[in-house]
């Protein structure tokens, strides 16, 4: 078959669905986000898969994984999907999208950095909204390339925190914090003044036990010790752990210190024996982000999903928990 034949016998719907069954490997859930039926998407599979003289998925275990033609597809049919929304779906609105009846697969890349209540209360509320969907949180680690995941419509949002974000992606800006230390009670540093002679140095907090979570690159610096490399400074991290919701309680029962956000700390001091602290080293304000690719700019689902996202975490500000021991109260604090 000559290639102009070949192209005459693709249409757009089939590159959606080339693009939906590599990126859900999976034809059953690609029948959900397409709203079609599973019979239905396995015959425009198979004629994917004599148009391209390859399987696209394998079987591996229990699932099914997309082999190096389908993946090297993958890219192609993004930018022609992205092309053809910016041609014909700018006109599409947040009112085009109806959420109580929609059956999309949302996957959101974050981190637990910015409020341990920020993933939960954002997965019910999606859920209560749009009850036929479904949310894959991934956690973003050195392992994920964010950048070319949503490049390619693998993740749909991405959250966190960055000193300069990807400049090829937009970005909505979710909050602003203060840098601060969270310090068991017993620790040192929670018993000296805040001013004066005796009060914690920037010496003592450099020698110091911290614990912190891994660079979200490798061979990266985090953005704590970014900026203390930026002044010339560097700390003693002997605790690494990804999972940043359990380092509040590590602090809790030994004489580790976590540098992290005052928002995300406050969350601990009603229940923990912890104290939140200044930080003798001047950091600047944390920002915390969401970003999307031009891929889902113009969508209707991707805005209401970013619309959900910022409610949440302006909800969150609005509801802050009492401050039991904090030492900060001549910091300033942001809405």
């Amino acid at each position: 078959m000559s290639k102009d034949a070949v192209f005459e016998k693709i249409d757009l719907s089939l590159i959606r669905v080339l693009h939906t069954v590599i990126t859900e490997c999976s034809v059953s859930r690609a029948a959900i986000r397409l709203q079609s039926s599973q019979p239905a998407v396995s015959a425009q599979l198979k004629r994917l898969r004599e148009l391209t003289g390859d399987p696209l998925l394998v079987r591996c275990g229990q699932s099914m994984a997309p082999t190096d033609v389908a993946l090297s597809l993958l890219e192609p049919a993004s930018i022609i999907l992205h092309q053809a929304q910016s041609m014909f779906g700018n006109k599409s609105t947040v009112r085009d999208f109806d959420p109580s009846t929609t059956a999309l697969t949302y996957r959101i890349a974050a981190t637990d950095y910015l409020d341990p209540y920020f993933l939960p209360e954002l997965t019910l509320r999606l859920r209560r909204l749009a009850p036929h969907i479904r949310v894959e949180v991934i956690q973003l680690t050195s392992d994920l390339d964010y950048r070319r995941s949503l490049a390619r419509g693998e993740v749909d949002l991405v959250i966190g925190n960055w000193l300069e974000p990807s400049d090829e992606l937009h970005l909505g800006r979710l909050m602003t914090d203060d840098v601060v230390c969270l310090v068991s009670e017993d620790h040192p540093a929670a018993r000296l003044p805040r001013e004066g002679r005796r009060a914690w140095s920037v010496e003592q907090y450099l020698a110091a036990e911290h614990v912190s979570p891994p660079p979200l690159h490798p061979g990266a610096l985090g953005i704590i010790d970014e900026q203390l490399a930026m002044q010339g400074m560097r700390r003693n991290i002997v605790v690494r752990n990804p999972h940043f919701a359990q380092l509040p309680y590590m602090v809790a029962g030994s004489l580790l210190v976590l540098t992290t956000g005052r928002r995300f700390c406050e969350r601990y001091v009603q229940h923990l024996k912890v104290k939140i602290i200044r930080c003798p080293v001047s950091f600047p304000s944390m920002n915390y982000y969401q970003l999307w690719h031009d891929l889902t700019h113009h969508s209707a689902a991707s805005r209401w999903l970013r619309e959900q996202v910022r409610d949440v975490v302006r909800n969150l500000h609005q509801v802050r928990p009492p401050q039991r021991n904090d030492d900060l109260a001549v910091v300033s604090t942001k809405p």
